[in-house]
């Protein structure tokens, strides 16, 4: 394994246990060569649980920056990609602390407070990264309690979770932006998640404009962390809810905001882009109103 310069980002809301807990897994990761390092920018929206405040006094080696309450997710994930950029990203050793960013990074991390890495999932990623080569995308999957996996790569235009290979690492379309080694040369030619994306969606439109810019995109072959409390709330398909609540919900913006999926569709499904931007609204009210009937 080469000289790995690791800049992992991290954004946080009011996830104090979740966030720490997190960090602990990362700080925790073994078989890494003595002469890795890592550097930590975490971007946290306005939380009032204190989060930044315990980060800064238990993992002091950590970069926090504190934003606007209103600050969604992929735009956080762009000021902590930012934040890598000007200050170098690699830092010391990775059980360092503290450690101020020294290294120009050679991999950045995108990596979700709500998953706790398993001891060995950094080895596993950069292992995976150097096996495909090094101008690729590495997904890891990340797996529930009850063992099912639930954010990975996707495949297809149905976007089905792939499920890690076992042996060898798995290729992949798009990717949920749970946990995601980006090699420095992909961030060259694929960039941070575009902006236009302000909660959901900027993890799926950046491995598509991975995948047309040539950039090859792998599940690797294990699990690499844990969801503690497995996916997103039901939202838009909580059973009993009626139609109008149904619609309020697939709209916003933790779920499908018609602008932009709009402009999703319009990017990666033509021609059909007119007929997936209505669909899942008119399956949304469909679902609804057979739940009413049925209850």
């Amino acid at each position: 394994m080469h000289s790995v310069h690791l800049a992992v980002l991290m954004t946080s809301h009011n996830r104090r246990t979740r966030t720490l807990s997190a960090l602990a897994a990362l700080h925790a990761q073994r078989g890494l060569p003595a002469h890795a390092t890592l550097g930590v920018h975490l971007v946290d929206a306005g939380s009032t649980d204190g989060t930044p405040e315990a980060v800064r006094l238990l993992h002091p080696s950590v970069e926090v920056m504190s934003v606007g309450a209103d600050t969604p997710r992929n735009q956080a994930l762009r000021i902590a990609s930012r934040n890598s950029r000007s200050g170098g990203g690699g830092g010391g050793s990775h059980r360092a602390r503290p450690g101020g960013p020294s290294h120009r990074w050679t991999h950045q991390l995108w990596l979700d407070d709500g998953v706790e890495l398993f001891p060995d999932a950094l080895t596993t990623l950069l292992g995976t990264a150097d096996a495909v080569g090094g101008g690729a995308v590495v997904v890891g999957a990340v797996r529930a309690p009850d063992g099912t996996t639930v954010y990975s790569g996707r495949r297809g235009r149905s976007l089905a979770l792939v499920e890690p290979g076992g042996e060898r690492p798995e290729p992949c379309d798009t990717y949920d932006g749970r946990v995601v080694l980006l090699s420095r040369a992909a961030h060259d030619l694929v960039g941070d998640p575009d902006k236009v994306f302000r909660h959901r969606m900027g993890d799926y439109d950046h491995g598509c404009r991975a995948r047309r810019a040539g950039v090859p995109v792998f599940v690797a072959p294990s699990p690499v962390g844990l969801c503690a409390e497995g996916p997103d709330a039901p939202g838009s398909l909580e059973p009993g809810i009626g139609v109008r609540e149904a619609l309020r919900r697939v709209t916003s913006v933790r779920e499908l905001p018609p602008r932009q999926w709009w402009v999703y569709c319009l990017r990666h499904t033509w021609p059909w882009a007119p007929l997936l931007m209505v669909s899942p609204y008119a399956r949304t009210a469909a679902r609804a109103t057979i739940g009413r009937w049925r209850a």
